[in-house]
């Protein structure tokens, strides 16, 4: 059986040529090659993305809602933000 399905895809055409490009300069044996590493990173961010919201904003909601004195205030944060540039000035 199959492990391959063949599709069609349209793309704009700064990024078809962007495809070509990566073939022709022999980075890529083929274009699809050049689709197949993209859709690679994507799915790479998509886990990091997630991961990201399960390991560390998922807790940090999770204590806040536990203990919401443990949030910073809008007018808080802006001093911080105010303090931290005037150091860098």
């Amino acid at each position: 059986m199959r492990t391959t399905q063949q599709l069609s895809i349209t793309l704009p055409k700064d990024m078809a040529t962007m495809v070509k490009a990566k073939v022709n300069t022999g980075d890529y044996a083929s274009e699809s090659e050049v689709i197949r590493d993209g859709l690679r990173a994507l799915l790479e961010r998509d886990r990091a993305v997630e991961s990201w919201l399960h390991n560390k904003v998922g807790p940090v909601y999770d204590a806040l809602k536990a203990d919401p004195s443990l949030a910073v205030t809008p007018a808080e944060v802006r001093s911080r933000l105010a303090a931290e540039l005037a150091k860098s000035r």
